[in-house]
């Protein structure tokens, strides 16, 4: 049988705090509030019929297991280092501006994590259709990116930390 390589998950250091941050606030805020809802939720009666009762224990479970799923990923991941980071070609850590051939504009992209992603802040996983065809690429390379809205074309013009 074929041993299956754990893949291990890319973190910025600003990605890895966020992280931190939000499993802090899962174990100290949320787990009191759910138990709190528990404990209301049982004032109300019968617990075989009691929907306050079912959601809080169904939302316990759902912050628990987040919970473990932060603690595997700060255990486990990999954090890239910004004094690291090379501008050489396209990496996790870097901002990449490309101009899309088709529609003749400029756009940057940050490079994160799967877990980094903000669409709002321009930040793509490098797993991602763009991101992955970027990832090692130089300035003035060029790819083709197949999205659900077609075929896109972009040309790397700059990548800086």
């Amino acid at each position: 049988m074929a041993e299956q390589k754990e893949k291990r998950i890319v973190l910025t250091k600003e990605g890895h705090k966020k992280l931190e941050a939000e499993l802090d606030y899962y174990i100290r805020v949320r787990r009191n509030e759910v138990a709190e809802q528990i404990a209301t939720a049982r004032g109300f009666g019968d617990l075989s019929e009691n929907a306050e009762y079912d959601e809080a224990k169904n939302e316990q479970s759902r912050i628990e297991a987040r919970i473990v799923e932060m603690e595997n990923i700060l255990r486990t991941c990999v954090i890239v280092d910004d004094n690291n980071i090379s501008t050489n070609a396209v990496n996790v850590g870097t901002t990449v501006k490309v101009k899309n051939l088709d529609l003749n504009k400029e756009i940057s992209y940050t490079i994160v994590g799967a877990n980094e992603t903000n669409h709002r802040e321009m930040k793509i996983s490098s797993e991602s259709p763009i991101g992955s065809m970027l990832m090692g690429k130089k300035v003035g390379q060029q790819v083709s990116v197949d999205t659900p809205g077609g075929v896109l074309k972009l040309k790397v013009l700059q990548i800086t930390k």
